[in-house]
């Protein structure tokens, strides 16, 4: 009998250790730091799609944050519960996905954006700003998967099914297609307009939509495109994508809530051209192409 009390007496200290370390792991990870892998090329070529970050969760408590940091925030067009417990539980166990984008205004921040001679220009407390961190290199349409393979959906006109089958990427026109820095670009996979690759030159503007111009808002106002203007108030950031041509930000969804804020980023870790969400389905589904797409120029190293 002493035998098995002591087993049993074992074992349950066993899971007491275990449940320890895992909230210690849990902790660390949430208030501490944060590992995040980029899904989209929302920051060209900053940070490109298929790399992973290292970012510091904890001086954000007791540092502000500052304009032309990268941070790591929750989704802000999430539907966030108004019930206080079930909000916590959507903030630091299960909700939203992580965004990641650049801080252009902070609290009390007026921030402006115009088109001038036909370039976007973005004005802070109504000085330009100079943002020597935009994407320079034009952007390339193309199909996610094998267009051949979706072409019932093209034929029937399906937008729905078509969501999310065609991403812009960053490619370097000095150089061919079969030979890119930054993605593995095939040919059979580029939208082709009139006979043509469907490309986006870098200062293209974004303007509003018909009967959503600025001059028709009030003093604070954001239509989806490069002009807006918005005086940011308390606890209040207004962030954008590195890669203008390709992102959704506050020119759509208008300032963030610092609340939503929770981590800068500091440190690329793993850099590898691929559609997996985890890195190790790829290199078991391809072991050799595996290591040909690893970009070994961007692993470790700051990110400004």
């Amino acid at each position: 009998m002493a035998a098995v009390r002591n087993r049993k007496a074992g074992f349950w200290s066993n899971i007491k250790e275990i449940a320890i370390l895992l909230l210690i792991v849990y902790l660390i990870r949430t208030f501490g730091f944060g590992l995040y892998r980029v899904p989209t090329g929302s920051m060209e070529t900053t940070m490109l799609a298929g790399e992973r970050f290292f970012a510091d969760k904890l001086t954000p408590y007791f540092t502000s944050i500052k304009n032309g940091q990268i941070i790591a925030f929750n989704d802000p067009t999430y539907q966030y519960s108004k019930n206080k417990l079930v909000r916590i539980f959507q903030d630091y166990v299960w909700g939203p996905t992580n965004w990641t984008k650049r801080v252009i205004g902070i609290p009390g921040d007026h921030v402006k954006g115009v088109i001038e001679n036909g370039k976007p220009v973005v004005y802070l407390n109504g000085k330009k700003l100079n943002e020597p961190y935009l994407n320079s290199y034009p952007l390339v349409r193309v199909w996610k998967k094998d267009p051949r393979k979706i072409a019932r959906y093209i034929r029937r006109d399906n937008v729905q099914q078509l969501g999310g089958v065609i991403v812009s990427k960053s490619f370097d026109p000095s150089r061919p297609f079969s030979d890119q820095p930054f993605y593995r670009i095939l040919k059979d996979r580029i939208v082709m307009e009139g006979g043509t690759p469907s490309v986006v030159y870098p200062g293209t503007p974004i303007y509003p939509q018909l009967g959503n111009r600025s001059e028709e808002c009030k003093e604070n106002y954001w239509t989806g495109s490069d002009e807006f203007s918005v005086k940011l108030g308390d606890n209040q950031f207004w962030v954008m994508g590195d890669n203008r041509g390709g992102s959704t930000d506050s020119r759509w969804f208008g300032p963030i809530d610092g609340r939503l804020i929770h981590g800068k980023i500091m440190y690329r870790i793993w850099s590898i051209d691929t559609d997996e969400e985890w890195w190790i389905l790829d290199l078991i589904k391809h072991p050799i192409d595996f290591w040909r797409r690893v970009r070994w120029k961007r692993i470790f190293n700051k990110v400004i």
